[in-house]
């Protein structure tokens, strides 16, 4: 891009500094000194204005906004894997690129995933909050505060991507015993390396299982997968885990489980209205009956830097007339 004039990319928030230093090198890069959401009206602003937008997952780039766009805008692209909050199909309609930043966070999300894993049977949160509260206990009871181990249970994950896959690497050295439903079927080395059984049908795996991981990304079709039918298969001695997205499951039923005492237990880092945290969730918490996380699935240091450095490439092979790597193209089913 040397010689030309330099885009103009407008930052929809904060990014760590090293990434924003770096766009301020490459690019006439415009920052967001206040970490919060941008306004509607700002949203429109900076589509009028810029030849680059770089959202995030909290922002909704529709197809109302995009129709807004100005004529320099080339490039949406987002910080973040998931893909739900772009309307893909009305940008590439209008001539405009989305790329997203994937195959960053698996890692992240599954150590996360894994730590839920341990922490909902395990009542870690709850014996953590005893110390915290007053400061007073009374020492070690052979039957106070007992959970279950997970050792010899079997896992059941939902969606076996890259993500799914890191669960289960993790899972397995805990002795765990994996099963997934995927739409399609992973290879064979995979699943012998794993020893992890198929199931076709989720209906007949989740009604079998001690532990579901829920790891499919947030499309049409995987709204409410987990819905309130589908939750009433679950054994009652069951846990749930969500690191994937809050409106797989449907809340107010999984909810209602927690409460009548259908299910053991829920380990939830998103939620299908975030940021707003359904009160009946906060009041299980308190009982111990979930364990909630502010969405911290990909909440590393190296794991944003990795994401930023795939925004830059993307915005620099959009303008010196290249395919980007991580480019988003509309579903076609």
């Amino acid at each position: 891009m040397t010689g030309r004039k330099k885009p103009l990319v407008v930052l929809t928030r904060k990014l760590p500094d090293q990434v924003e230093t770096r766009m301020r090198e490459l690019f006439d890069a415009r920052l967001v000194i206040e970490d919060c959401p941008m306004t509607q009206p700002e949203l429109v602003s900076a589509v009028q204005q810029a030849d680059v937008l770089v959202p995030t997952i909290t922002d909704r780039i529709d197809a109302a906004l995009i129709a807004q766009a100005g004529p320099n805008l080339k490039l949406i692209a987002s910080f973040g894997n998931g893909i739900d909050h772009v309307d893909v199909a009305a940008a590439a309609a209008k001539g405009i690129t989305v790329t997203n930043t994937p195959n960053v966070l698996t890692e992240d999300t599954a150590d996360m995933t894994m730590g839920l894993m341990l922490t909902v049977p395990r009542r870690l949160t709850e014996g953590a909050n005893v110390l915290r509260a007053d400061g007073k206990w009374a020492g070690w009871s052979p039957t106070w505060m007992l959970g279950h181990r997970i050792w010899g249970k079997r896992l059941g994950i939902v969606g076996m991507g890259r993500i799914g896959t890191a669960v289960a690497r993790r899972a397995k050295a805990f002795g765990l015993s994996i099963h997934y439903h995927n739409r399609k079927r992973v290879s064979a080395a995979i699943e012998d390396q794993l020893e992890a059984t198929y199931w076709e049908s989720l209906d007949q795996m989740l009604a079998r299982m001690d532990i579901i991981s829920v790891n499919c990304p947030s499309t049409p079709a995987t709204f409410h997968l987990l819905s309130a039918r589908r939750l009433g298969l679950l054994q009652p001695q069951a846990y749930v885990v969500n690191t994937a997205r809050g409106d797989i499951i449907d809340e107010d039923a999984l909810i209602s489980m927690l409460q009548s005492g259908k299910l053991a237990g829920a380990g939830l880092d998103v939620f299908e209205h975030e940021p707003a945290i359904n009160p009946k969730l906060l009041k299980l918490a308190a009982k111990g009956k979930v364990v909630l996380l502010p969405h911290m699935g990909s909440a590393t240091i190296e794991g944003r830097i990795e994401m930023g450095e795939k925004v830059i490439i993307n915005i620099r092979a959009v303008f010196d007339g290249h395919r980007p790597p991580d480019r988003v193209l509309p579903n076609r089913s």
